[in-house]
């Protein structure tokens, strides 16, 4: 008895430990995972070529509910234009799903996910899928949807979830199934080269600030604390990451809590930048202090400076993953600037804000595309 008494007081520290610190410890392959390691996300990063490439919507969508719902689903352009990207040499592309295309035909819409996949590795192209987004109109509604505004900025493009989701915290569970089902049906499939999970979450959208949820910054980061919960516990064999979208973050101490819980949680780190050279610079210096791969998810604003020539060859320089938003000229109607909410355009604007092509795959200037095409030449080896 003595024996047993002796034996139970040296095991049971360890048995507390295990328990105590169980919770941050990487389950096995079989059940969920926690955040990579530093050594992980750079050993994912050796394996991959450089991740340049374009935030990609057809031009026949004017949102993610019309690229992804069975009516509009439209192969043709998406592979005609992914085809195009593919000469320009981008190794991935950035696409933006929706929870209600899954909800309204679960089966069908990871069909169409793995068809696109399969056009998009035809052309030597990988895939990072964006699952939520707080952006633009908050009450997105399946079915038809309405045309674009003339000369208007992304004016028909939705959130997802919609804030009648979104506002209510015990409803957030609704979205847990397509979380699951989505990354789980392609947890480890090669052609996904990252999941993102919630962009801009805190956006608060100025062009629908009558409409918005008071507390939407608030609701977002629950339900994004729920998202990397459930993405883990379906243990994908891709990255997982959540974008910071404002400022440079050049002191820790000052990051909202929101930015805290993006860059804590996140296997790679993420941003957006849509200012100069130098601007784009800090954002990176800055976030090299979590030791992790870089990708700048969104940049590209020929008026506000940020210009492929020369932020995509400084990207290109520091290792940094590069996505302009934009591609071809279509139903978001993205080569108008974002005052064209609240300003008058007619005609084709000076200089196109975002996108690269014409609707018939001609470039919107020469000059771009070469510069594109002298730093991807050789982007599809991998790194090392």
């Amino acid at each position: 008895m003595q024996k047993r008494v002796e034996m139970a007081i040296r095991v049971f520290p360890l048995v507390l430990l295990l328990v105590l610190t169980g919770c941050n410890t990487p389950r096995t392959a079989s059940g969920p995972r926690g955040k990579w390691t530093a050594e992980q996300a750079a050993a994912w990063q050796a394996r991959q070529p450089w991740l340049v490439g374009c935030n990609f919507s057809p031009s026949t969508a004017i949102n993610q509910l019309e690229m992804w719902q069975a009516e509009t689903w439209d192969p043709v352009t998406i592979d005609r234009e992914l085809g195009w990207a593919g000469e320009l040499g981008f190794t991935s592309v950035r696409v933006f799903l929706h929870d209600l295309a899954w909800k309204q035909d679960p089966k069908g819409f990871l069909k169409r996910m793995d068809q696109f996949l399969d056009m998009a590795d035809r052309h030597g192209i990988g895939v990072m899928f964006v699952l939520f987004d707080a952006v633009w109109d908050p009450f997105p509604k399946p079915g038809k949807q309405r045309d674009p505004k003339p000369h208007v900025h992304n004016s028909g493009w939705v959130q997802s979830p919609g804030a009648e989701i979104l506002g209510n915290p015990a409803r957030h569970d609704e979205l847990k199934p397509y979380v699951q089902e989505v990354i789980k049906r392609f947890r480890n499939d090669r052609r996904v080269q990252v999941w993102d999970i919630f962009n801009e979450p805190d956006n608060p959208v100025p062009q629908y600030r009558d409409v918005e949820l008071k507390n939407k910054a608030e609701m977002a980061l629950v339900l994004l604390r729920k998202a990397f919960v459930w993405a883990r516990e379906v243990n994908p064999s891709q990255p997982i990451t959540c974008g910071v979208w404002i400022g440079t973050w050049a002191d820790p101490a000052k990051l909202t809590e929101m930015e805290r819980v993006q860059l804590e949680e996140s296997d790679v780190i993420s941003f957006h930048s849509y200012g100069n050279l130098e601007e784009a610079k800090q954002c990176v210096n800055n976030l090299r202090r979590y030791g992790r791969p870089i990708l700048c998810t969104e940049y590209m604003a020929r008026p506000r400076g940020s210009r492929f020539d020369p932020i995509l060859g400084y990207f290109k320089s520091e290792g940094v993953g590069a996505y302009n938003w934009g591609f071809v000229d279509g139903k978001t109607q993205t080569i108008y600037p974002w005052d064209s909410w609240t300003q008058t355009y007619t005609a084709e604007p000076p200089e196109w804000f975002h996108d690269i092509l014409r609707r018939d795959g001609t470039p919107y200037r020469a000059e771009e595309v070469r510069y594109i095409k002298s730093l991807t030449r050789d982007a599809r080896k991998p790194a090392r």
